[in-house]
């Protein structure tokens, strides 16, 4: 139960700090590449990667929602699809890291990181998909995740950048071990 209250907490920054990124980045004038919630992915990344799968799903599911409510980002059209996308996110990199162990492999975080992404970004190809051709909503189809990953290449640098070694620092000063692993096994 104490661990589950330190997840929780922790979640709750990472959703912060996923409504106060984009801000901050809008506020310094600051371009963003590629993509305009390019700061949102990464406290949601590492929502998955720092308290594992399931903890890292509802951090990508409820960020979008509490930054549209509260700061109109993103749009309510594009709502449903950002929240398809970063829970895959979480989701996946907690999967990889922590459930099938890649944080005992070589390069293992970049490994989950890029499988995330990539899982992310055809989730979110096939919710544009279903969008559009058994709904008939026009939001631009699967090719807008084409698009978005091609002007996206300077955003998922950054992320390769930056994810890994905020992983790592944290691995090596035993943060997550200490406060987030349950036991072998675990999927949470």
């Amino acid at each position: 139960m104490k661990k589950n209250v330190k997840k929780i907490t922790v979640g709750g920054l990472l959703i912060a700090l996923a409504l106060v990124l984009p801000m901050a980045f809008h506020l310094t004038g600051v371009p963003q590449p590629g993509q305009v919630f390019l700061p949102m992915h990464i406290p949601v990344l590492l929502g998955g990667f720092v308290l594992g799968p399931v903890f890292g799903f509802f951090v990508g599911l409820f960020s979008p929602i509490i930054s549209s409510v509260l700061t109109g980002m993103p749009a309510v059209g594009r709502l449903p699809f950002m929240m398809i996308e970063l829970a895959v996110y979480g989701l996946v990199s907690g999967l990889m890291y922590n459930t099938f162990k890649f944080n005992k492999k070589k390069m293992g975080t970049y490994i989950s990181l890029l499988t995330a992404m990539l899982c992310g970004r055809i989730v979110y190809a096939i919710s544009l998909f279903v969008a559009v051709n058994l709904m008939g909503i026009q939001c631009g189809g699967p090719i807008a995740s084409v698009t978005a990953t091609v002007s996206g290449v300077p955003g998922i640098i950054i992320q390769v950048l930056i994810i890994p070694p905020v992983v790592y620092a944290l691995e090596r000063s035993g943060y997550i071990d200490r406060h987030f692993r349950i036991c072998k096994g675990t999927v949470a």
